[in-house]
């Protein structure tokens, strides 16, 4: 608490006295001196605490405003990143997709493509199988044809095996082995053969034993004809003037 203040001096009070004195009041003074320099003290305490704990809050809330600068920015950075890497990867899925679109479109006129050659085949084997029925067709009529035709020369053809001393086998499809006997005279029951070709309008003979030299010539000549037994005949006499020859 602070001091009662002093009264006021009366300076003639002091004059009338018979030796004037004036009180100073010293002990109060140094009272009021210290409670002056108390209250200053405890003003400045007070101050420099109130500063001391503002330098601190200012200094913790600095810090706390670097930490969340820092943090901010290593989040910036972080979301830069992020950004690039979204980038890049909006780059890949598109140019992915531009090559899925290309592909995707080379795939369609492919299937575009083998459709069209598909009914192209489609349409090519119909007329196959429409040659093949016709064909068929046709070799059945050759067929009750040649039928007919062996019906009525079969008779002929059992006088020709036995003058000529020849039979006629079946060996492979298409296939006729012709086989002579009574041609050398040294050896009456030694075999001469031809093999015939009939799969096809022209006969072939793609093996003769022994080999006539002149075969393609009498080859040639039944394709013309179309004269079978006179070709039988031709190769028998070919192998009679061979055997003669080698006797």
């Amino acid at each position: 608490m602070y001091a009662r203040a002093p009264q006021p001096i009366s300076l003639a009070e002091i004059l009338a006295q018979p030796q004037p004195t004036i009180d100073l009041r010293l002990e109060e003074f140094e009272k009021s001196s210290q409670l002056f320099l108390d209250a200053v003290k405890n003003y400045t305490r007070r101050a420099v605490e109130e500063i001391t704990k503002r330098r601190d809050a200012d200094a913790s809330r600095v810090q706390k405003d670097n930490e969340t600068k820092k943090r901010l920015e290593l989040e910036v950075a972080e979301w830069k990143e992020k950004e690039v890497e979204l980038l890049k990867t909006m780059e890949r899925e598109q140019a992915e997709r531009k090559d899925a679109e290309s592909s995707v479109n080379a795939l369609r006129r492919q299937y575009n493509s083998a459709k069209d050659k598909s009914q192209k085949v489609d349409v090519e084997i119909q007329q196959v199988k429409v040659s093949i029925e016709a064909l068929r067709h046709e070799r059945k009529k050759e067929n009750a044809v040649l039928d007919r035709q062996a019906s009525h020369q079969r008779p002929e053809l059992k006088v020709l095996e036995s003058k000529l001393h020849f039979t006629v086998q079946g060996v492979q499809k298409d296939m006729l082995l012709v086989r002579f006997t009574q041609i050398d005279p040294s050896d009456p029951e030694r075999d001469f053969s031809v093999v015939i070709d009939v799969s096809k309008q022209n006969y072939r003979v793609p093996t003769a034993s022994p080999m006539i030299p002149t075969l393609p010539l009498l080859v040639d000549e039944l394709n013309e004809t179309r004269e079978f037994y006179r070709f039988i005949k031709k190769v028998r006499q070919s192998f009679i003037d061979m055997a003669r020859g080698r006797a």
